[in-house]
């Protein structure tokens, strides 16, 4: 019995991340579906925060009562920062992008965050690599291949790609502005912004779950503060479209609900309790599950075009994209050697010396890079 609860526990963070992707796909599909049914991606991030915040208060209130730290200035302006990076930058950027390329197209593309990520944490200072190092050159060579794999797809469409289920379908092309090209190529660049923004928001919440360790009250916070902020865009990008708020009972409801408890709410809390448990690299070792589920749906349903250059740039991506998770792991097995990972350490880094540097070796005694981190006022992302 006691065998059996053990392997239960080991299997859930996978399982809790098969399931979150699942559930991102088919987001991906209603939201599209909505955005080229005329719905404003403006007031579907507006609604979907609403709802994401309206759900999730009640069990913030009730599981961390008495567990919230004294919220702080320092805090509220972390918070604030996550709300504009995610909810306002993020998905408004995404759904733009998605709806001027394709569905597919779009959370292929994405599987390029691991690499900005780990880009973003050099520029940081956050990490550094050491050429002689095995697992930091397979780190390099899959942030180079996730590049190449994403200019691939930009650069070279190619014929489409037919599936059984695909045969004698029409299919429905990106860029449905009628700008062709010119849209598709300004709905790529909208997803690779959209991506850098999700990466920093990745880095602004580990540093803050650090000073404010309540995963279901900090998802609330993002949300209610993004809702207002998203608001506030919206108004002004609708104020000649009031008729852009209304919506009734058909998909438009559906992808608003959908999205805000699934995508935002739940999705929130549990990449940040997986995150702490197994580090952010193993949450987005998880993304080409999605880009596969997508692709397909998005063919069924949307009746999508997946063309050669998209599954070929694709599978550069997932090949780069595991080599940078390769060398992560090895990151990971030379800290536990060394000493045991803190619940909040900020993505990309290791184990604290006690002089407020992360320090990683090698396994031979070699340093391989230090860290600077500023102290936790309560000891989270």
């Amino acid at each position: 019995m006691g065998m059996g609860w053990k392997v239960l526990s080991n299997a859930k963070p996978y399982l809790a991340m098969v399931l979150l992707q699942v559930g991102f796909a088919g987001m991906y599909i209603v939201a599209v579906s909505s955005l080229k049914g005329g719905m404003s991606h403006f007031v579907l991030v507006v609604y979907r925060n609403i709802v994401a915040t309206l759900v999730m208060a009640p069990f913030a209130l009730y599981f961390e009562r008495g567990l919230r730290p004294k919220m702080t200035i320092r805090i509220f302006i972390k918070i604030m920062g996550l709300a504009f990076l995610e909810p306002v930058l993020d998905q408004n950027l995404y759904f733009t992008g998605a709806q001027l390329t394709s569905a597919g197209f779009a959370s292929a593309l994405i599987n390029i965050l691991p690499a900005v990520t780990f880009v973003l944490a050099l520029i940081l200072r956050m990490e550094k690599v050491r050429m002689r190092s095995l697992h930091s050159q397979a780190k390099i060579a899959g942030t180079v291949l996730t590049v190449a794999g994403a200019v691939l797809m930009v650069l070279y469409h190619g014929p489409a790609v037919q599936f059984p289920w695909t045969k004698g379908q029409h299919h429905a092309t990106g860029g449905s502005d009628g700008q062709g090209g010119a849209g598709w190529l300004k709905g790529t660049i909208m997803v690779m912004v959209a991506c850098l923004a999700w990466a920093c928001f990745f880095v602004l919440q580990s540093s803050t779950l650090r000073e404010y360790p309540a995963e279901l009250s900090l998802t609330v916070l993002i949300c209610g503060v993004g809702s207002l902020m998203s608001g506030s865009v919206a108004l002004v990008a609708e104020r000649r479209n009031t008729h852009a708020w209304v919506i009734g009972f058909d998909t438009r409801l559906f992808t608003v609900v959908y999205a805000g408890i699934v995508c935002s709410g739940v999705a929130y809390y549990v990449q940040g309790i997986v995150s702490r448990q197994r580090g952010p690299v193993f949450v987005t070792a998880f993304n080409p599950l999605c880009m596969i589920i997508t692709a397909v749906m998005g063919s069924i349903i949307l009746k999508e075009e997946i063309t050669r250059g998209s599954v070929i740039g694709a599978a550069i991506i997932v090949v780069g994209l595991y080599f940078l998770i390769w060398g992560k792991s090895k990151d990971d097995i030379s800290q536990a050697s060394g000493g045991s990972k803190g619940a909040g350490d900020l993505p990309l880094t290791s184990a604290t010396n006690g002089h407020g540097k992360h320090e990683l070796s090698n396994g031979n005694g070699g340093h391989v890079f230090d860290v600077e981190t500023p102290p936790a006022a309560n000891g989270h992302y």
